[in-house]
């Protein structure tokens, strides 16, 4: 089964079939689906009998560390780029989300592998496509397209990727064909069971007592159709939690009845605040994203805003207010 048939993959089976050495890499901060991606597609160019090397600038997360490979995945400020003829980047909406510098790449075949519809396709081979609910998604379809076999360990990596950018199936992308690839994962050996476990139900008690603080400070506005929460360095230190942790409160505060656009702010460095969206209800938070600099989908999206916590607020309520002038 192909998901989206009308997807060109053409130029990205030629430049993996030709490559010699590829790089796999994904964005800052990686999650599941960006590390999910890259070891799914390790596997298939490994089996293709390429020489592979998976390179990050940020750590797997530790919900991600129970994939087959994962700690083959190097990581680091610059990676050794000689012999490399091929980068493939995945699930990073921008250049800039992958933090290399562009002089790295300039002797490289970049290939942009994305589903995030703010993606300005910025490589030398970009396949964009927001159809996909899912990078993860995306390298199914590109499986086939390379004429391979899903063998187990891809089989598992793609499902973690899944799971996870799908919100456990919750979200309006996900629709007949994405239960019939993943019932075709389940088939190829992935094993739903052993994700829950390692992604939900192994949580660190600094996790849960980060998210007891977190709940403290949510607010809800605008007539309960918009709830924010935030997470303070302080609040990391004092529970011993990591930026990692706060991997799903959002979506806490989005099952909240009734609420229609969700705002979650946690720190990035000590001026520097990362800000994610949810929207429901026809709420469209990519545009919410993008007039803060930032992008994603219409109902998942972020950005990066600089200033104090205060001011950061200030700046995010300025846009959201606009959403509900409308």
């Amino acid at each position: 089964m192909i998901l989206c048939p009308e997807q060109d993959w053409e130029a990205v089976v030629r430049q993996l079939t030709a490559a010699k050495h590829i790089m796999l890499t994904t964005h800052r901060s990686p999650d599941a689906d960006g590390i999910g991606s890259q070891i799914a597609l390790y596997h298939v160019l490994k089996n293709m009998g390429k020489d592979v090397t998976m390179y990050n600038r940020d750590v797997v997360p530790r919900i991600c560390r129970y994939l087959p490979q994962s700690d083959a995945i190097q990581v680091g400020e610059t990676p050794d780029m000689i012999g490399v003829d091929t980068v493939v980047a995945l699930d990073a909406g921008a250049f800039s989300r992958l933090g290399f510098p562009e002089s790295l790449f300039e002797n490289c075949c970049l290939v942009n592998i994305d589903h995030h519809a703010s993606n300005p396709s910025y490589a030398d081979i970009n396949v964009v496509n927001a159809d996909y609910c899912a990078t993860g998604a995306m390298i199914f379809d590109l499986i086939q397209h390379l004429r391979q076999p899903i063998s187990k360990p891809c089989a598992i990596a793609m499902y973690a990727a899944i799971l996870t950018d799908t919100a456990s199936f919750h979200l309006d992308r996900v629709n007949a064909d994405v239960h019939r690839m993943t019932a075709e994962l389940i088939e190829a050996g992935a094993e739903p069971a052993v994700a829950a476990d390692a992604i939900y139900d192994s949580q660190p008690l600094a996790r849960l007592s980060l998210l007891t603080l977190a709940l403290q400070n949510l607010s809800i506005e605008h007539d309960g159709r918009s709830a924010w929460m935030h997470v303070t360095q302080a609040m990391l230190d004092d529970t011993g939690a990591k930026n990692e942790d706060t991997e799903g409160f959002i979506d806490v505060s989005r099952s909240v009845q009734g609420v229609e656009v969700v705002v979650f702010i946690r720190p990035e460095s000590d001026t520097r605040w990362k800000v994610s969206f949810r929207g429901k209800e026809g709420r469209d938070v990519g545009v919410v994203a993008a007039q803060l600099g930032g992008g994603g989908h219409r109902y998942a999206s972020g950005c990066a805003v600089s200033g104090s916590l205060e001011e950061v607020y200030a700046k995010v309520r300025t846009v959201v207010d606009d959403v509900y002038a409308k």
